[in-house]
């Protein structure tokens, strides 16, 4: 059945290949063809056009005049600025969410944590990770601060993929811990603590990721 408006088709489009980028099916460097993409999920190449904005705004597309639409790859010293700008900007959105967040939210936060815990696949895990760090945030109400954050997330997905397919589940313990951590600072209020343990959490995966420089090969 047709979108009843063009909005609606823009959006189903743009969710798409959203999921494609941020799970792998469209590697960094991927062209995106409008004429293809339209073909695959149906629609003319209008709604394709703003889909791809739309992703451009939250940094999983790149547009480049006369080119047409590629998933962003970065380098090495690209990923790691991130990673610095997500040691320094998390823990800002953290103290800002950390006196809004109800015992409600916390419990969730440790659901969320439980599950991880359980024994999860790598997609899985990005997933559920993403959903921990965001739910620690959601009480940070400053648009600006957390459009950046998720633009930083959406920019090195790959390469935490590719850093987790490569460690394996013999790091995980790690992560949990890690979050454990930032759980127990939170339950406690204490946003010294919180944005320690979130800090060093960010500068331990980025000083792990930048040790493999064939994560980086396109």
């Amino acid at each position: 059945m047709a979108e009843s408006t063009p909005g609606a088709a823009s959006a189903r489009i743009a969710d798409a290949l959203r999921i494609d980028i941020l799970e792998g099916a469209l590697a960094p460097g991927e062209r995106i063809r409008q004429e293809e993409v339209a073909e695959r999920l149906g629609g003319s190449r209008l709604p394709v056009r703003e889909a791809l904005r739309v992703l451009a705004a939250e940094g999983l597309v790149e547009l480049e005049p006369h080119k047409g639409a590629r998933v962003p790859h970065l380098d090495r010293g690209e990923v790691e600025v991130l990673y610095r700008m997500r040691e320094r900007l998390e823990p800002l959105a953290l103290q800002l969410s950390l006196p809004q967040l109800s015992v409600t939210d916390l419990a969730e936060i440790d659901r969320i944590q439980v599950r991880i815990e359980a024994g999860v696949s790598v997609p899985e895990f990005l997933r559920l990770d993403r959903e921990f760090h965001m739910a620690t945030y959601s009480g940070c109400t400053t648009e600006h601060l957390m459009s950046t954050i998720d633009r930083m997330w959406n920019a090195t997905q790959h390469y935490r993929r590719a850093f987790m397919e490569l460690a394996g589940a013999g790091r995980q313990w790690i992560v949990n811990a890690e979050h454990r951590l930032l759980l127990d600072a939170l339950q406690r209020a204490d946003d010294n603590d919180a944005e320690r343990y979130l800090s060093g959490h960010i500068r331990r995966t980025r000083m792990e990721l930048i040790t493999h420089p064939e994560i980086f090969v396109s």
